[in-house]
């Protein structure tokens, strides 16, 4: 299949003009002005008038629970599984899957099907060996072999430190998993980065710290998520990003209602306050946390109530960062495609470019409503609406 993208307003995600986009396949053949593509009348050729549209790449969901999560309030409050409307509605062309708090209703044979099922239908799925326990549930009972053997697996998360739901693990297990996640992104070309769920203790980032000072482990080894849980564990975070590690922001779609009731940090101000400090823009993540649970606790650990993570919250985060912040759509829209894109070691993921996958979001000018998504070349959503289905969406 062929498709032109006529006179998009192309971030790459830096701002690259007004141009059409050429889609050969699945692969960004060319972008330039007047592009042609003529085969005599043999092979279709699809054109989308992109005219008064932002085209920005796929976004990269980098923390989603797309087998479902949750269970912290008895087997009822398990969260339902991610189905492809989820995710393409919302503009994600790749995600990549992981396991909670229950490492044991939920194990790795059956989050590589639903990441499997997904690629079938349509878009990019990559996923995280293990789950909040120590030591790590894993597929073939090796963190290192499950990420050098399975294609899919990228690296170890979530790693729970500083939460009443962890294992408690002790330094030596925490430096140990970080230590065989790089050596086995080394072996295999991978990020091999530890995905770390940062609790409300005030612990922090302790162990983090204590395994960048004490091995040879660098800070970039780590993409601690949940930065933005509340402002003194942000303010650490921010201090690790100024020192060269990376953190990743959780998007919330009602975020109105959680600062109320906690001191969480808006998403958008948190970019802000990083941009502020003089870091670098290529340091931040924005994952949803979809399809995972949200539990209420109170000051004794007691379950009080729960909610659930939305894909939607990604474009939502961009959206605030540039309406509400006034933050370039350029900077933001870094954090949910070229920045996850490079410290997760996605190839041709995450930027507009010649050769790259065809993964495209058409945003609609000052509003950013999503208008198109193409995944891999195939388009998913027009003018809205959704064209491409999960198998068992319609049933």
């Amino acid at each position: 299949m062929v498709t032109i993208i006529r006179n998009a307003k192309v971030y790459q995600p830096e701002y690259a003009g007004v141009k059409d986009i050429l889609v050969l396949g699945d692969r960004i053949a060319a972008l330039g002005e007047n592009l042609k593509a003529d085969f005599g009348g043999c092979v279709e050729v699809r054109e989308i008038d992109a005219e008064g549209m932002a085209a920005v790449p796929g976004f990269i969901d980098s923390h989603e629970h797309i087998l479902g999560g949750g269970g912290e309030g008895g087997f009822h409050t398990r969260t339902p599984e991610a189905s492809l409307g989820d995710l393409v509605r919302n503009g994600i062309t790749t995600v990549v899957g992981c396991i909670g708090t229950d490492g044991v209703g939920r194990d790795m044979t059956a989050l590589l099907a639903k990441a499997h099922a997904l690629e079938n239908e349509g878009i990019t799925t990559y996923a995280y060996t293990g789950s909040y326990q120590v030591p790590v549930h894993t597929l073939t009972d090796s963190l290192m072999k499950d990420i050098m053997m399975l294609d899919k697996v990228i690296g170890v998360g979530e790693v729970a430190i500083s939460d009443h739901r962890s294992s408690q693990p002790s330094f030596e297990e925490f430096a140990r998993i970080a230590a065989d996640a790089r050596v086995a992104g080394m072996l295999s070309g991978k990020a091999g980065i530890v995905n770390v769920h940062l609790g409300d203790s005030e612990r922090r980032l302790d162990l983090i710290r204590r395994v960048i000072k004490e091995t040879e482990i660098p800070a970039s080894q780590f993409l601690p998520t949940h930065v933005n849980r509340n402002a003194a564990l942000f303010e650490d975070c921010l201090d690790l990003a100024a020192e060269g590690g990376n953190i990743d922001f959780t998007g919330n779609e009602d975020i109105d209602y959680w600062e109320t009731i906690c001191d969480e940090v808006r998403v958008c101000r948190g970019i802000r306050m990083l941009l502020v400090r003089g870091i670098s823009s290529d340091r931040f993540t924005i994952s949803s946390d979809g399809q995972g649970s949200m539990p209420v606790f109170n000051e004794k650990g007691e379950f009080q109530g729960i909610g659930i993570g939305k894909a939607s919250s990604l474009l939502k985060e961009v959206r605030e960062c540039v309406q509400r912040e006034e933050i370039p759509l350029e900077i933001a829209v870094k954090g949910i495609t070229s920045n996850p894109a490079s410290i997760l070691k996605l190839e041709r993921k995450g930027h507009i470019k010649e050769g790259f996958d065809a993964d495209i979001c058409l945003l609609e000018e000052g509003t950013l409503k999503l208008n198109t998504v193409i995944a891999k070349g195939q388009i998913m959503v027009r003018d809205g609406e959704q064209k491409v289905f999960g198998t068992f969406e319609r049933a």
